[in-house]
């Protein structure tokens, strides 16, 4: 049975085509991984099923009676509110039960007999509902849940008000996993998430019994969690049934088969263009002239598959620095109180340092600390003199210029055809360069954010979770570069398959947390 199908559904943005005839169908208890580079549209799709955005043209039907959760990272939290009331309201509907349960109490008082009889039944059904459902233990639900992504670190009395980006997300994310919707929207989830959230929240998807959508460009993710994939490419989603490894697989063959194909037809078409030009003027063959014509003008051409643009980074190194690039002595770092007991650790020049940890520990502090963007509370850190760096952080508010003149503004001696061939070599589209920075995709305004580091000659890389938000194609060519640059690596990650490769040690921010894990 079908709980949602999309039928030829159109959709453009300005003059771009986002979907076109395009059709998606969701079966009951299907696990969906929607799959496609930076900036083909996927959160669009999601926003038209979920009612967002409207279709240009085409049906989106869901079945009836279903009950659905997005989770949406831009959903605003009231100040004032905590963790904790905010994950309670996925259970909205038990307490508005238990309120009208209450309020018919307070009547008994009054009633008349059959006023009591009937408000008894009420109650007592009530009571049931309430009973079955796990009213009584919400609570414990709420802190297991809470505890399995990560809130638990933050605290869940912590005002909403006063949460990062990612502290947000998880938020937002472990209320919908409370609600138990029917279907699952989830768009991301991972971003956020440490390795051990990532493996609570894998375990959970994978013994998941109703139907989910799951946007992702973490592969090992959603080889565990995902049975069916769709792949968004050109404005036509293409379905294939097993996981991201078998996907690749029937790809690969499809796009081998076509450009087979296309190559045979291409032969065909040289030969029948060429039997034309020999015979059309000769009464004797003219007739085969124009039968070959007839055909040759009926021919359905077969496209050549389609190329994928790669991002090929690649950074500009410059001087060494000296050989002790950073050196923390008794550092105690964080904003009001300490988020670490005093810290001892020294960097030398070209060593990859990745940094691993929980989220919320202070991995970000850390990196903010060193670069000297933020005081130590005590303690002290030293950065090298010598030192040129290129700087990624986690989270940046994007403005409304656009692409190009991001870049430029940065590099004005650069030409604008030097601007825009550092954007090109970072897998953006003329499109793409020319749009502004707040309608991009996360993963393309990432690409800009990496340009212009690219750019810029260093002898060190802090990187703060540069993947999020990268498709495969552009983690691939982000990590062989990191691994190519010759300075100093410091990169805070949660995926171990991108940073196995490049570490050279690895310290762990929860050997010095001083938050209880």
């Amino acid at each position: 049975m079908s709980v949602l199908k999309c039928s030829n559904v159109s959709f453009s943005f300005g003059n771009r085509t986002i979907l076109e005839n395009a059709s998606f169908v969701m079966q009951k208890g299907e696990h969906i991984g929607l799959i496609g580079l930076n900036g083909e549209g996927k959160s669009t799709f999601i926003k038209m099923i979920t009612g967002e955005l409207t279709p240009d043209d085409g049906k989106i039907e869901w079945c009836k009676r279903i009950t659905t959760g997005y989770l949406d990272q831009y959903t605003t939290l009231t100040k004032g509110k905590t963790i904790r009331d905010v994950l309670r309201e996925a259970f909205q509907h038990m307490y508005d039960i238990e309120a009208e349960m209450n309020s018919l109490y307070e009547k008994m008082c009054d009633a008349t007999e059959e006023e009591m009889n009937q408000y008894l039944e009420d109650t007592g059904e009530m009571q049931s509902l309430l009973e079955s459902s796990g009213f009584y233990t919400l609570d414990a639900t709420i802190e297991e849940v809470a505890n399995g992504l990560g809130l638990g670190d933050i605290g869940l009395d912590h005002d909403v008000s006063n949460l990062s980006g990612g502290q947000r997300s998880k938020v937002l994310l472990t209320k919908l996993i409370l609600a138990k919707p029917m279907i699952l929207i989830l768009d991301e989830p991972t971003n956020f998430l440490d390795e051990e959230q990532i493996n609570w929240l894998t375990n959970y998807l994978a013994n998941y019994e109703n139907a989910f959508l799951l946007v992702s460009h973490d592969v090992p993710f959603l080889n565990k969690v995902v049975n069916v994939i769709y792949h968004m490419e050109d404005g036509t989603l293409t379905r294939y049934s097993g996981n991201y490894d078998q996907y690749m697989q029937m790809y690969e063959i499809e796009k081998r088969n076509q450009n087979v194909a296309y190559e045979k037809q291409q032969k065909e078409i040289r030969d029948l263009k060429e039997f034309i030009n020999k015979n059309k003027a000769r009464v004797a063959t003219t007739d085969l002239a124009k039968s070959r014509q007839r055909r040759l003008d009926k021919m359905e051409i077969i496209d050549k598959a389609k190329e994928v643009i790669k991002p090929n980074f690649k950074f500009k190194e410059c001087g060494a620095s000296g050989k002790f690039v950073f050196v923390a002595e008794n550092l105690v770092i964080g904003y009001n109180e300490p988020l670490t007991k005093p810290v001892n650790f020294t960097i030398e020049r070209g060593q990859k340092v990745v940094i691993k940890g929980a989220n919320g520990i202070g991995k970000s502090t850390l990196l903010k600390t060193l670069l000297g963007i933020l005081k130590p509370l005590s303690g002290k850190c030293e950065m090298d003199y010598n030192v040129h760096y290129g700087y990624f952080a986690q989270e940046e508010e994007y403005s409304d210029k656009t692409a190009h003149q991001e870049v430029w503004d940065m590099y004005p001696a650069m030409t604008n055809a030097e601007v825009r061939g550092a954007l090109a070599a970072c897998g953006l589209t003329k499109e793409k360069i020319e749009s502004m920075m707040v309608v991009l995709s996360g993963g393309e305004a990432a690409k800009v954010r990496l340009c212009k580091i690219m750019l810029k000659e260093c002898n060190t890389l802090i990187l703060d979770e540069p993947t999020n938000h990268l498709d495969v194609y552009a983690k691939e060519s982000l990590k062989e570069a990191v691994k190519a640059f010759k300075g100093t690596v410091v990169l805070v990650s949660h995926e171990p398959e991108f940073y196995n490769d490049i570490a050279t040690d690895i310290l762990n921010a929860e050997d010095w947390t001083t938050k209880i894990l």
